[in-house]
């Protein structure tokens, strides 16, 4: 079957957005719910004791980064799968599939099923993930300056699922009324609307996403997807295993890392032109910084939500609200609302010629992180005697992240997508997203060091240990910020016309 519409005739569009890209906004507005509905609640959850799994913080953060990590590794694996058979849609859809039985299975028994749904959601997500930003950077042409403004309306799509996730299924996790149960049926549920929304949509996409075997006969083309999902579904067993106990994580995160980059140093030096071969050494370091800026940033989901359950007043401004809630959506809230006010400031200071290069946007990215963390650690000085502190400052540390993740997440979605051969697309944006794994994994064991070795300490001992950690993070941010802006000069050669 012919497709209607040609790649030429998707680049070619009028305006600041090409149409398909508010398609894509959907899908990933839905996904995204479910992504961050589940990551809100899954350190809280596995730390009830009454409800959940009991676990200490300690072990909680040290499982929140082995999910987190497998999650962002499985993306590196499916992206290599649609780069080299399923292709982008088929790959989209075979993910979303596996996430909702994933929340399915966990909601319909959190506290028996648990590790079962998790890992089915960690395979889901890994096909899913990658390549609908791989399918957004296909809508634009080599060189179009568009493109970063495109990727921060994306990128604001993604939290506003992730701002409505991470408030719906906190609130019906920790609600009397309701329970875990609700809040991964949620979860579920919107991944089914996610899908639907793609099913109606992608005859819009044209050729963008479809099977790079299209040449093969129907045969070898259908024996080589059936080994992918049939490959898939055998690693169930082994991620299971690795979930449970943490120390098998450990073996898979040293073995994994060393792999993929023997496999990108393989597809770099295949590259016949040099080139080429100077843009993916500079994604090579992008992709190195953002495992530091993962690790201190992923926080959020792991000691802050410890943190915010503990140590944090009810009280923000005029409002009584679960710190969980906030901890959980004001990072969303604040994309959602300066997002597209920075894309346009970035077309604006195209136009006259002042814009920062991307590599300086990466460093000013960390300095922000910095500052946040700074806050962070801040918040010991307004505890009371309990060890409670001040909701309103913690917020205004999340005000000042989201400045930090806006001058690098979105950049970097694109920049992957600029410095990437095509046919390593998938691959590249994979890479990325291993990164993020790593960054997961040392985030779990950042905030586990971070927790009180008793847990039956203080919460003003709670509070000591904590901002302390985050005063680390703010020291060792500020001086990844500054060598990144040292070094931007090389960079900026390696990466050659691409800004």
């Amino acid at each position: 079957m012919e497709n209607q519409i040609t790649l030429e005739q998707i680049q070619d569009f009028k305006g600041k957005y090409p149409k398909q890209l508010w398609y894509l906004f959907l899908v990933e507005m839905w996904e995204r719910f479910c992504f961050y509905g589940m990551r809100g609640v899954l350190t809280i959850f596995m730390a009830d004791k009454i409800l959940g799994l009991s676990l200490s913080d300690k072990d909680a953060n040290l499982k929140y980064g082995a999910i987190q990590a497998f999650v962002y590794a499985f993306t590196f694996i499916g992206g290599i799968f649609a780069d080299k058979i399923l292709g982008f849609k088929k790959s989209l859809l075979f993910g979303g599939l596996v996430m909702i039985c994933g929340n399915l299975i966990i909601a319909f028994s959190p506290q028996n099923l648990f590790y079962l749904g998790i890992t089915l959601s960690i395979i889901g997500t890994g096909f899913f993930k990658p390549n609908i930003s791989s399918m957004v950077g296909e809508l634009y042409r080599e060189g179009d300056p568009r493109r970063d403004a495109g990727f921060g309306l994306f990128y604001s799509g993604i939290n506003i699922g992730a701002l409505l996730g991470g408030a719906v299924c906190v609130y019906l996790g920790t609600s009397k009324d309701y329970g875990w149960s609700y809040a991964f049926l949620s979860a579920a549920i919107v991944m089914i609307i996610g899908l639907i929304t793609f099913l109606f949509t992608k005859k819009s996409l044209g050729p963008i996403g479809d099977s790079p075997l299209i040449n093969l006969s129907a045969v070898k083309r259908n024996t080589r997807e059936i080994a992918v999902y049939a490959g898939s579904l055998i690693s169930i067993p082994l991620i299971f295993i690795m979930i449970k106990n943490t120390d098998y994580t450990d073996y898979f995160m040293y073995t994994i890392g060393p792999l993929a980059i023997i496999y990108f140093l393989y597809e770099t030096f295949k590259e016949t032109e040099l080139k080429s071969r100077k843009k993916l050494i500079a994604a090579f370091v992008f992709i190195l910084f953002s495992i530091i800026f993962w690790a201190f940033f992923e926080q959020s989901g792991g000691s802050l939500a410890l943190f915010a359950k503990d140590n944090l007043h009810t009280n923000l401004l005029f409002f009584d609200i679960n710190p969980n809630i906030i901890n959980n959506t004001s990072n969303s809230l604040f994309v959602i609302i300066f997002s597209p006010l920075l894309g346009l400031v970035w077309l604006a200071m195209i136009k006259r010629k002042i814009e920062p290069n991307t590599v300086i946007k990466f460093g000013i990215g960390f300095l922000f992180l910095a500052a946040a963390f700074y806050i962070f650690y801040y918040t010991r000085f307004f505890a009371d005697a309990e060890g409670k502190t001040s909701l309103n400052i913690f917020t205004i540390g999340y005000l000042v992240i989201t400045f930090g993740e806006l001058c690098l997440s979105p950049i970097g979605l694109s920049i992957m997508t600029k410095l990437s051969p095509k046919r390593l697309s998938g691959m590249m944006m994979g890479m990325w997203f291993l990164a993020s794994a790593y960054g997961q994994y040392a985030a779990g064991l950042l905030g586990a060091g971070m927790s009180s070795p008793d847990e039956n300490a203080s919460m003003m001992t709670k509070l000591q240990s904590y901002t302390d950690g985050y005063k680390q993070l703010a020291i060792y941010a500020l001086i990844a910020g500054l060598l990144m802006i040292v070094i931007s000069p090389l960079i900026r050669k390696l990466m050659q016309d691409v800004k």
